[in-house]
């Protein structure tokens, strides 16, 4: 598997965390990669986060966002679906970059969606084009998790 690094930035372009990972896909506006979570433990919502679970993630470069699905360290199991409203990643061979806008949809398996972080994304010092973009890209993610339950990042024909 070819090895890439992942670099996110905050909303004026200064790194926040990078960290490696492997190319599954690659298509002409899209990537696939699988990383392993490489922190100690850390709360999202109702979950818990573990070093080691599996992430598979989606990043695009026509698109305001990229989908993390988020696999059990133990048994592999779908905990989640952690998608960032973004502006669209810059992809390279080695690497894939993205500016984070800080606004988040947590979907859980049963279908049950969370929109997190609002208060930070109204906190940001971004124009009105921008917070437009990213608002359409939250209702996009949204709607794409409604119309396609049980949705498998590695089985994405139709998003790769």
């Amino acid at each position: 598997m070819e090895p890439i690094d992942v670099i996110k930035q905050n909303p004026q372009g200064q790194e926040t965390l990078r960290y490696s990972g492997y190319v599954l896909a690659r298509q002409a506006n899209r990537l696939l990669i699988e990383a392993l979570f490489n922190r100690d433990e850390l709360p999202l919502d109702q979950l818990m986060l573990h070093r080691g679970d599996r992430f598979v993630e989606l990043y695009f470069s026509d698109h305001w966002y990229n989908i993390f699905e988020i696999h059990d360290l133990s048994d592999d199991r779908i905990k989640c679906w952690y998608c960032n409203v973004s502006y669209p990643a810059e992809i390279e061979k080695r690497m894939v970059c993205y500016r984070d806008l800080a606004l988040d949809l947590l979907v859980y398996p049963d279908g049950r969606q969370v929109v997190l972080d609002e208060d930070e994304f109204a906190e940001l010092a971004i124009d009105e084009s921008v917070c437009k973009r990213a608002r359409a890209a939250l209702g996009e993610l949204q709607l794409l998790f409604e119309t396609r339950k049980g949705l498998h990042l590695e089985d994405t024909n139709g998003l790769l």
